[in-house]
């Protein structure tokens, strides 16, 4: 069973979407109308993509089932999540490179490498719902100097919704934890090295009025000005996140406003330390109401990327910083 894999229950009727795996062996099931329930996962079956296209067996045989024996279902709940990042061994020398899309959305995307240096484009399209699709073949002699992987997703479905945020992800693989990730590889149904891309919830974005925009930015979108890509930066081994440090204007902002813009540093730089290649980083967040701290602590322990994480610096910071060890 994977994240966005459509269950049924063993003893009940409900069918829905998982959404993710909790502790003891508790599976968060998706129902209809957004409602999510913790379900052993022993209580659940996955549902076949062609059950609704199986035949049905009758006492004369097996006959195609009539119209009258068509049931009507409520529509299954829609997977918001899963997108992975699967390695598939070729032979004990290479493998295969896949990007799979386990969720319902569609997914307009471009994948590109960087070695320090340069990008390389791997693919880009648009990635239909349930399905999958290869990107490169590389060889596992070559492990240690394997590029960054960087993807960018836009989402797409028919009908009125709630448009998510696109999706930026960068992505190092590490001795350490790319081999505890072998797993059954949703849709191709391989043992794998299997990522999964999409593992906090999706952003949704907030309006922003037209007029508001400076006017650099109404250049760039005019074509007035040349946007260059900046190259991956490594931050420092300590990042400050109190609202003076990281935007000095912005101190006279809600509490709430600057709750999301220290989150936001915060997984700006730990991405670029992991997709960096170091080995430890160390936030300063203070004490406060300890939101910050606790929030920061709940998505480190949820990142497959970290090794440990700990109170830092005790008899300086108290327990106002997080030392993060990277795999």
């Amino acid at each position: 069973m994977n994240i966005g894999d459509k269950v049924r229950l063993v003893h009940g009727r409900e069918e829905g979407i998982i959404y993710a795996f909790l502790p003891g062996n508790v599976v968060e099931v998706e129902i209809e109308d957004g409602f999510r329930i913790p379900v052993l996962r022993n209580e659940l079956v996955t549902i076949s993509p062609v059950e609704s296209q199986r035949l049905g067996k009758t006492a004369q045989g097996i006959q195609p089932r009539k119209e009258s024996d068509h049931v009507f279902k409520a529509p299954a709940p829609f997977a918001e999540k899963g997108v992975y990042l699967a390695f598939v061994a070729v032979n004990d020398r290479a493998v295969t490179v896949h990007l799979i899309n386990n969720s319902d959305w569609m997914l307009p995307f471009t994948a590109t490498s960087f070695d320090g240096k340069t990008h390389q484009g791997l693919a880009a399209g648009a990635l239909q719902a349930r399905s999958s699709q290869k990107l490169s073949e590389f060889q596992m002699k070559d492990f240690e100097a394997w590029p960054v992987f960087e993807f960018n997703f836009l989402f797409y479905r028919e009908g009125h919704y709630e448009l998510p945020l696109p999706m930026n992800k960068k992505m190092k693989c590490r001795a350490q934890s790319f081999y505890k990730s072998k797993r059954r590889a949703p849709l191709l149904d391989k043992d794998a090295y299997v990522f999964q891309l999409d593992q906090e919830g999706l952003k949704q974005a907030e309006p922003q009025p037209v007029e508001g925009l400076s006017e650099r930015l109404r250049e760039k979108m005019m074509g007035g000005e040349t946007v260059e890509n900046e190259p991956l930066e490594t931050p420092t081994d300590v990042i400050d996140l109190h609202i003076e440090k990281l935007s000095p204007a912005d101190s006279g902002i809600s509490k709430d406003q600057i709750l999301t813009k220290q989150l936001a540093a915060f997984e700006s730089c730990l991405e670029r330390a992991i997709a960096g290649g170091m080995s430890e980083i160390t936030f300063i967040h203070g004490v406060g109401s300890g939101a910050l701290r606790d929030e920061i602590h709940r998505r480190l322990s949820k990142n497959k990327e970290i090794n440990y994480f700990k109170d830092a610096q005790k008899e300086k910071f108290g327990y106002g910083a997080t030392l993060v060890k990277i795999k």
